[in-house]
Parts: structure tokens; C-alpha cells; sequence
């Protein structure tokens, strides 16, 4: 199945070559959750602050054990400081 991954700022370097921007539409195996895709493009789980599917916020407990769509799309975000 295909879903879209989105990472933002800092993150962005951990999308492959064939990105445009920050977003990239990957194929995942059906039983993927948000966690799983992260592993896969070695981005560190603490650096994963706010992690959206579909808009919708995932608790990070829950980051392992939801089971992504075909279709999904998955932001993340890593934590912002700002002043």
C-alpha cells in the first residue's frame, strides 16, 4: 500500500532523494505503523514530537500499534522552540 510522509524542518533530512519538499509518497507493507516508518528511514523516535495521521494527532503510546491506511498520510514534526 502507498501513503505519504511528510516531515518538517529539521526532519526533512531524513526523506529520500526522490522527495519533493518536505513529502514523499512510499510504499509500506500492510501492517505498518507509524513507528515502523520512521525505523525505516532511521529517524530518531525522540526527535518525533508531533506526529499527525491524517490530521489527526497520535499519542506517542500509540505510535507502535496503529496500523496505517493505504491513502494515509503521516506528518510529523520535531519539537520547536521559538522566542
Amino acid at each position: 500500500m502507498r501513503i505519504k510522509l511528510k516531515l518538517f524542518a529539521t526532519l526533512r533530512d531524513y526523506l529520500p532523494q526522490e522527495a519533493a519538499g518536505n513529502a514523499v509518497e512510499i510504499e509500506v507493507p500492510d501492517d505498518a505503523s507509524p513507528n515502523s516508518v520512521l525505523d525505516r528511514f532511521q529517524v530518531p523516535h525522540r526527535l518525533c514530537h508531533l506526529v499527525l495521521i491524517n490530521g489527526v494527532y497520535a499519542e506517542p503510546e500509540d505510535r507502535g500499534s496503529a496500523i496505517l491506511k493505504d491513502g494515509d498520510s503521516l506528518a510529523i514534526w520535531p519539537p520547536v522552540a521559538g522566542g
